[in-house]
């Protein structure tokens, strides 16, 4: 039999991204209200069901007028209306503008029967029942016709559209108080580890806290999924496996471990994967994140067989928090139906040498600063796997090619930017 290192040869990140991407597709669409449907992917086109806005209607406070009424007018050479009626907001008039006549109106009010313009309050002085005014208007003028905005029938979202606080106020507009989305991925998440204990348990010689379970829960939370924590598997297979079905059994659409993937003697993840499923691979050429293994389990769930797509990522927070950003976050904007997966990227001075002989990419944590020559990004500290403060200071992850051997000072970098930070302005 091949070793381990032959069957499973180290893969470059698009290689090992490329591999997980053709195990996941959009899932299936549900219908939600509308406030619901906020990061979530349309799975259905949105038809106006009328006009928006639905009457021609004033843009601005004023006096709706028939504008041939105002040929003319000037500061010197004053028109003067007599006022039949006041006009809110959400109120019809029922009286029709005739020549020598205007009605005082609020901005959105429909615009009365017989009138074809506005003429601004700024241009006019009232006296009385009799309004003055000094500038002339078109016809149309300072008016929003109806459907300016959308036209009753019109196609106004696209099926695959990504959701975002405006799209809510358009289908809120058009009367769509809930819509069809692709349905949220439920992420199943377990940590592996003798040493492992809960955030609330007493901190005992030996032990440490299982941070990895809830940043990676932040992180599926943060990309729209469905976090459901499976708590902490022992070093055994038998834990570990029954830990793994209870996610099956509660309809995860993907499994994420963290630890139980390099060499080690108590390393069983892989272990597991390959008995109760496949494993694609399990290493690929970055660092933090080296050991990452890739695959699917097979178990029945209620007496049908159930496949389901495993990640295990290696034990240290910062290698679990990378190796999420790089392959689980792709994977779960898939199964939400998201066409473009791929992270946002800028470029960057980077401030501090970097020596590297390994081979491998590296993604190095910066803070990003805007300079007077440009954006510059500032290493976050030690870079050890171990040190999740340097994340905490990060405003993204510096990449640096496997093809470099070292970097200077003042190279210029690509960094792949967090989506919950920004740029510094």
């Amino acid at each position: 039999m091949k070793p381990e290192h032959e069957l499973y040869p180290l893969l470059s990140v698009e290689e090992a991204l490329e591999k997980v991407l053709t195990m996941f597709h959009p899932l299936e669409a549900e219908r939600v209200p509308v406030l619901e449907t906020l990061g979530r992917v349309l799975a259905e086109d949105i038809v106006a069901k009328g006009d928006i806005p639905p009457h021609a209607n004033t843009a601005m406070d004023g006096y709706a007028v028939q504008a041939a009424d105002l040929v003319g007018a000037g500061p010197e050479s004053l028109k003067r209306l007599r006022v039949i009626a006041n006009l809110a907001a959400g109120y019809v008039a029922a009286e029709r503008v005739t020549p020598g006549t205007a009605i005082r109106i609020m901005t959105g009010a429909p615009m009365p029967d017989g009138a074809d313009a506005v003429i601004p309050f700024e241009e006019t002085r009232q006296d009385g029942e009799w309004v003055e005014c000094f500038a002339a208007v078109r016809v149309g003028e300072n008016v929003r016709p109806a459907g300016e905005d959308v036209r009753a029938g019109e196609r106004t979202l696209r099926c695959g559209t990504r959701i975002r606080p405006q799209e809510i106020g358009m289908l809120a507009a058009l009367g769509y108080s809930e819509v069809a989305v692709i349905r949220r991925p439920r992420v199943a998440i377990l940590a592996t580890g003798d040493e492992l204990v809960d955030i609330e348990a007493p901190l005992l010689p030996g032990k440490i806290r299982n941070a990895n379970s809830y940043s990676n829960a932040a992180q599926v939370l943060h990309y729209g999924g469905i976090p459901l924590l499976l708590g902490i598997a022992r070093d055994t297979v038998a834990d570990l496996t029954a830990k793994i079905r209870a996610g099956l059994s509660q309809g995860a659409d993907l499994l994420i471990t963290s630890g139980g993937v390099s060499v080690g003697d108590f390393d069983v993840v892989k272990t597991v994967l390959a008995a109760e499923g496949e494993i694609s691979f399990w290493r690929v050429r970055m660092k933090p994140g080296k050991p990452l293994a890739f695959g699917y389990i097979t178990a029945d769930v209620d007496g049908r067989p159930r496949t389901v797509p495993l990640l295990g990522m290696p034990g240290n927070p910062v290698s679990a928090m990378v190796s999420f950003e790089l392959f689980a976050r792709p994977a779960i904007l898939t199964m939400l139906g998201v066409r473009d997966v791929h992270t946002p990227t800028t470029e960057a001075v980077l401030d501090q040498a970097i020596p590297r002989k390994d081979g491998r990419r590296h993604y190095v944590r910066v803070r990003l600063e805007r300079r007077a020559d440009g954006l510059h990004a500032v290493l976050t500290g030690d870079q050890g796997s171990g040190i999740l403060n340097s994340m905490v200071q990060s405003d993204g992850l510096a990449i640096i090619p496997e093809a470099w051997d070292h970097v200077p000072a003042g190279a210029r970098v690509q960094v792949l930017l967090f989506e919950c930070g920004r740029l510094p302005g």
